[in-house]
């Protein structure tokens, strides 16, 4: 499974400059993690949805949940 986060980014109206500009993680981190293919030994970490939480003024928890309720993808589907 993969979490489709450009989608997420998109849908919730942000860029990972803003995402990097209130969480404070740098611009390249982010964009290096948001960017690289997802497999199941590189999933998105805790240091993405913490970046994400603070963007959104949220719990982490809540973007996890998110996350898996709404942009969750099979490895056997192909939209990715």
């Amino acid at each position: 499974m993969q979490i489709d986060i450009k989608r997420y980014l998109e849908v919730h109206n942000l860029t990972i400059y803003q995402v990097s500009k209130h969480s404070g993680y740098g611009y390249t981190t982010l964009h290096k993690s948001f960017n690289k293919p997802q497999s199941s030994s590189t999933s998105l970490n805790l240091r993405d949805l913490d970046a994400l939480a603070r963007a959104e003024h949220k719990a982490m928890w809540e973007i996890l949940r998110d996350l898996e309720s709404h942009y969750l993808k099979h490895d056997d589907d192909e939209s990715l």
